[in-house]
């Protein structure tokens, strides 16, 4: 369960990122709430995972989702960059996710 509770946060820390974006630095209030309550809603999972995950793996693994998300996102919300050499390094980030997965015994 604890690594349900672990994506979980990360989906919200995506939904957070990009809600930052909307915010405009937190002028606009729905973006704000919707922020907020992502941010909220990531630490409480994030909280839940680390009660029996190590808390280097979760959190490498929970900014590691964060970033593959807002990344893909970015570029599909936003227009943001994404070339090769974003889909490399996403690979890569994905491949240390797998890697600690594979060897935290949980």
């Amino acid at each position: 369960m604890q690594w349900l509770y672990l994506v979980v946060a990360g989906m919200f820390e995506v939904e957070w990122a990009i809600g930052l974006k909307y915010s405009q630095g937190f002028t606009k209030m729905m973006p704000s709430v919707f922020t907020l309550v992502g941010m909220i809603a990531s630490f409480y999972f994030l909280s839940l995972a680390l009660k029996s995950l190590p808390i280097g793996t979760a959190y490498a693994i929970w900014t590691g989702i964060g970033t593959i998300g807002t990344v893909i996102l970015g570029a599909v919300l936003f227009k943001e960059p994404f070339d090769i050499m974003h889909i490399i390094c996403i690979a890569l980030i994905v491949s240390g996710i797998v890697g600690l997965k594979l060897i935290t015994i949980h």
